[in-house]
């Protein structure tokens, strides 16, 4: 049986004990892998690794020897309470072991949980599946967690006063924080807020978040969106030194002027312009500022000039690639002047 969306986010929480298997697929392994533990949790208790409930099968280890699931669903364990298998990293070529493993399950077998990668609309493992009225089959994907995932990780980690701004901030980390960093940084955040009844505010998200190395880069192109004309030469010096290819240069501007551009032509304002763009939340206060001080036209016209300088350090030119971009990025920071 197939889950999806609320449905699925509701099982992983409080999962079946009277089906017998669970399959977890997705590009993400972290995502996977967390989803994972929060069914195993749910389904054998927290303890149930210190308690030897829970038993691991590596892929590789299972084609080698097929009847290593089943005698692991119907080992009996020596604590008490349900136990749970789990088949890490399976593909399709163990489809058939799977499937037999889940026929034979009775009720008061362990639980059978199996992880897979990105599993095709074609993939037998994910066809078995979703056809068996046993089993559930679930598929992560590369979407940020909604607002009420968050909310509910929050929760669960005993938070409860998440007032809107605080929840739209930690929505935008969460698009540019791998999943088990965000994670981390959730229970960070609670740790923090424990016993503490104020509301979560974003000066206190930003304070607690990963910290990240601003790049000279990403220097050099505020610099550029600011106007600091002076502080251009010296910077992209420093970025020829370290070895910085003029077109990756010129792709970080792209992408930083266009989220500028986002932000200017926004219904909503610069700041829902922001959020749609993904751009990483401690920057956004700073690129407030470009975006009210450039404007749609004016970003536009950057933008021109980038798309003219990106294709001519692609082409065949005998001019000096870095000399040609730090002419182009001049050439904007004049016009912000």
């Amino acid at each position: 049986m197939k889950l999806a969306g609320a449905e699925a986010r509701r099982y992983f929480a409080r999962p079946d004990a009277t089906r017998a298997g669970l399959v977890i697929f997705g590009e993400d392994a972290m995502r996977v892998a967390l989803k994972r533990a929060e069914a195993v949790a749910a389904l054998a208790g927290p303890e149930a690794e210190a308690e030897m409930r829970l038993t691991r099968i590596a892929a590789a280890d299972l084609r080698k020897d097929g009847a290593a699931l089943l005698d692991a669903v119907k080992a009996v364990g020596f604590f008490p309470g349900p136990r749970v298998v789990v088949v890490e990293d399976a593909t399709d070529g163990l489809s058939g072991v799977i499937e037999g493993a889940l026929k034979d399950w009775r009720p008061g077998d362990a639980h059978i949980v199996v992880t897979a990668g990105n599993l095709t609309g074609k993939s037998t493992l994910k066809t078995m599946a979703e056809k068996r009225p046993d089993t559930i089959c679930i598929g992560l994907y590369d979407d940020p967690p909604t607002r009420e995932e968050i909310a509910e990780e929050l929760a669960r980690a005993g938070l409860a006063q998440v007032p809107g701004d605080a929840l739209s901030e930690l929505m935008t980390l969460s698009r540019v924080l791998e999943p088990g960093d965000f994670r981390q940084t959730l229970e960070k955040i609670a740790l923090y807020k424990y016993r503490d009844t104020t509301p979560l505010t974003p000066a206190e998200i930003a304070a607690l978040a990963p910290a990240t190395v601003e790049t000279e880069a990403e220097e050099l192109i505020d610099m550029v969106a600011e106007g600091q004309l002076a502080a251009i030469g010296p910077l992209m010096r420093r970025l020829e030194a370290q070895g910085m290819a003029p077109v990756t240069l010129a792709i970080a501007a792209l992408r930083h002027f266009q989220t500028l551009h986002m932000m200017a032509t926004d219904p909503e304002g610069p700041a829902q312009g922001f959020a749609r763009a993904r751009g990483f939340f401690k920057r956004r206060e700073r690129m407030m500022k470009q975006a009210q001080g450039w404007g749609m036209r004016q970003t536009e016209k950057a933008l021109a000039i980038l798309v003219e300088t990106d294709l001519q350090l692609r082409s065949s030119t005998r001019a000096p690639l870095m000399a040609v971009m730090e002419r182009a990025l001049i050439r904007i920071a004049r016009r912000e002047r």
